[in-house]
């Protein structure tokens, strides 16, 4: 299976901010939208960084609450691990873990086509297994259940 698979069941959707967003603002985007995570764009389009829950608490834990005034770009994550829609499944895996990421934006000639979360990772490889078992006991059991 492949990310384009993975976006045509979730869709291609992506909230992102501009780099002057205040931390303020990102904490009403996430939970207005109930996401994670945010893709930090200057034109919608590019990938400038990534903003998540995880950046917030760190520099909240680290500064105190003045960076909630500060702008996005203050905390973010500007090293952003971007995938394709030819991407495996397995690749995917293999990146979130061993860069310890949960979110990877979908790029295709530099522009932001979607975002793929670990959940939406962990769903699909589910549901692959569970049709691999269902086809395995048809199998055996002769199509009987």
């Amino acid at each position: 299976m492949r990310i384009s698979d993975v976006l045509r069941g979730k869709g291609t959707q992506v909230v992102t901010v501009t780099p002057d967003t205040k931390v303020r603002e990102l904490l009403a985007v996430l939970a207005e939208h109930r996401i994670g995570a945010v893709v930090v764009s200057r034109d919608g389009a590019s990938v400038d960084g990534i903003a998540s829950e995880r950046d917030i608490v760190r520099a909240f834990a680290k500064r105190g609450a003045g960076v909630m005034s500060e702008p996005v770009t203050a905390i973010y994550t500007a090293e952003v691990h971007t995938i394709t829609p030819d991407t495996s499944l397995e690749d995917v895996m293999r990146i979130m873990t061993e860069r310890r990421i949960r979110h990877a934006p979908v790029v295709v000639d530099r522009g932001l086509l979607g975002i793929v979360s670990i959940g939406d990772v962990v769903k699909n490889r589910i549901d692959e297994l569970e049709t691999e078992r269902a086809a395995l006991t048809d199998y055996i059991t002769g199509g009987a259940r």
